[in-house]
């Protein structure tokens, strides 16, 4: 978990650096150290309890910044899907890492104990990240995919969809306590298509 939320959140910061804002690179977040992302509550506290989710520190970016040739819309488009591409990119190279282990060559000369390991590792990252990933994708503010929806949305929807925005700590409080109050939740579907990723090749 600590390793796909840093890599979320520097993919965040890269991308808004790589558009012309400077903001989160001048506090250090364009980096690949965990410690420059942590929040002690999301990255630490709840995935030692168990908690099957978690969030690292936000990464500011400033719009106006953006080079003059980059549409301030766009711009927070790509900085938002940023995060949420670099989780699938991150789940398909520990996917095809998978692929290698279990092929009988590699298998050769090496302990079960280290391999088994090295499975269950990257297992574990295919599934988290493939989660994490649909998880920011939902329209629900402060996630990703609100910030998405917002670029896309056309004048004649703003009112509604600022309205359904201000609702959002409700609503992201919805998503999180679905599964413990109705055994239904919204990112079911993502572990089971991970789930079946990872059987395909067992």
């Amino acid at each position: 978990m600590l390793l796909s939320l840093t890599v979320h959140e520097w993919a965040h910061a890269w991308t808004a650096w790589r558009l012309g804002d400077d903001t989160a690179k001048m506090l250090g977040r364009v980096s690949l150290n965990p410690i420059d992302h942590i929040d002690p509550v999301g990255t630490l506290l709840l995935p030692l309890m168990g908690v099957p989710f978690g969030w690292a520190k936000p990464v500011p970016i400033n719009p106006v910044r953006f080079r003059p040739n980059v549409n301030m819309a766009m711009g927070v488009l790509l900085t938002a899907a940023a995060g949420p591409i670099s989780n699938l990119c991150l789940a398909a190279v520990s996917w095809i890492m998978l692929l290698g282990l279990h092929d009988p060559v590699t298998l050769v000369g090496h302990p079960l104990a280290v391999h088994d390991a090295a499975c269950r590792l990257l297992e574990s990252l295919v599934l988290i990240n493939i989660v994490l990933a649909c998880f920011n994708l939902l329209p629900i503010p402060p996630l990703d995919g609100s910030r998405i929806v917002d670029a896309l949305v056309p004048d004649s929807m703003r009112p509604y969809w600022n309205s359904f925005s201000a609702l959002g700590p409700l609503l992201l409080a919805a998503v999180i306590l679905l599964p413990v109050l109705a055994g239904f939740s919204l990112v079911s579907w993502p572990i089971h298509w991970a789930n079946s990723l990872l059987r395909s090749i067992r």
